[in-house]
């Protein structure tokens, strides 16, 4: 079975990524710049890379609290293998946890620059249907979301996606019966936006982000070893 794909290649045992010699980019740049290039054909500026390495470290973990983080632990605690461990967290992964990212950006694109966004928001609260990328079960100011805006300004990166966000904040806690600030699936969804990706790879950038994380809290459970948890 053949693919084409742009991506990687293989030819007279030289591996190719996006064109660029696999050991070269060993050498010389970093993790966080090779999934750029993996996801966008091309290594970031240096302001590109600045940005993107800090979405992909402040998405890292959670804590064992999170839905991904309790099924790691869950899961590595029956001693099971890593790979299964993590991906039991993997499999968590959803329109709650993660993939909001997505939907967020989508919601973003679709109402950017309304005039509306009031009476769109009644709509929803009406409806009782949950904006993605906005609320948190534990924290009433997310300042993972505050930290990569204060970047994406910084950097350059604070467009019109970045600004609607916080427009939408703004206007979704003028009625809320609690507080709703914009959370880090919000925060990433609008500055991805306004750095050129797409709304659906956003939850494969959640889940790269996140992998180490996991990783983490199912060696932690491993090396404790403190019985099947219930």
């Amino acid at each position: 079975m053949k693919f084409q794909t742009a991506i990687t290649h293989v030819n007279n045992g030289q591996e190719l990524i996006c064109g660029y010699k696999l050991i070269d980019l060993a050498q010389k740049t970093s993790f966080s710049d090779t999934i750029w290039l993996l996801l966008r054909g091309e290594l970031p500026t240096s302001i590109e890379s600045k940005m993107f390495a800090a979405i992909l470290t402040i998405a890292i973990d959670h804590g064992p609290g999170t839905i991904s983080g309790q099924a790691v632990r869950i899961a590595a605690s029956g001693k099971v293998s890593m790979a299964a461990a993590v991906i039991a967290g993997f499999a968590t992964i959803g329109e709650r946890h993660g993939a909001p990212a997505t939907t967020a950006a989508q919601f973003f694109m679709d109402n950017v620059g309304t005039l509306e966004l009031p009476t769109i928001l009644a709509h929803l609260k009406s409806k009782k249907i949950r904006l993605p990328g906005f609320g948190h079960a534990v924290l009433t100011k997310d300042h993972r979301s505050e930290t990569l805006f204060a970047m994406a300004k910084e950097t350059g990166f604070y467009g019109q996606y970045s600004k609607f966000a916080e427009e939408v904040e703004i206007e979704l806690n003028k009625t809320a019966s609690k507080p709703l600030p914009i959370n880090v699936d919000g925060s990433m969804a609008a500055i991805l936006l306004d750095m050129g990706f797409k709304p659906h790879v956003l939850a494969g950038i959640f889940i790269i982000a996140r992998t180490p994380g996991l990783v983490a809290q199912a060696a932690e459970e491993m090396q404790a070893d403190a019985g099947m948890r219930r």
